[in-house]
């Protein structure tokens, strides 16, 4: 299940890829239009922030901007930054692996096997998929 951090990570990008050519958007803005609790929209925009995807500017006329293209921005990235491994079970992560303490042979187990393939096609999906790529689904939504 996407955490709601990780939603709100999303929805805050998506927010600022559609600010891109304006100035830096304010939290309490973000927080309004996308109806994000401002205290965790904080929280978060410091975490994409320090993971350079976010530019953050003091002052009048202030606020947080996209540091990035949104073309080059993807959700396996946010997941990762907001909620760390994307793979279901950890034997099964790659980049945050752990044994399973009850499994006695990893190579065989046949759950192991499966959500290797379940974050193989999740990785797929998440890695080819940019903020642009949920702005213009957004926008063909719209129009239909």
């Amino acid at each position: 299940m996407l955490s709601k951090k990780t939603k709100y990570a999303i929805k805050a990008l998506v927010a600022m890829g559609k600010n891109m050519d304006k100035p830096p958007m304010q939290i309490s803005k973000i927080a309004e239009v996308e109806k994000i609790p401002k205290k965790f929209l904080e929280q978060i925009l410091l975490d994409l922030r320090n993971a350079g995807f976010l530019y953050s500017k003091k002052g009048a006329g202030g606020g947080y901007s996209l540091n990035k293209d949104p073309k080059d921005i993807f959700l396996v990235s946010i997941m990762r930054i907001t909620d760390g491994p994307i793979a279901m079970v950890p034997c099964a992560s790659l980049n945050f692996y752990h044994r399973c303490d009850e499994c006695h042979q990893e190579h065989t187990c046949g759950i192991r096997d499966v959500f290797i393939e379940v974050r193989d096609a999740t990785l797929k999906i998440l890695s080819e998929t940019s903020i642009a790529d949920v702005i213009a689904r957004e926008s063909t939504l719209i129009n239909m």
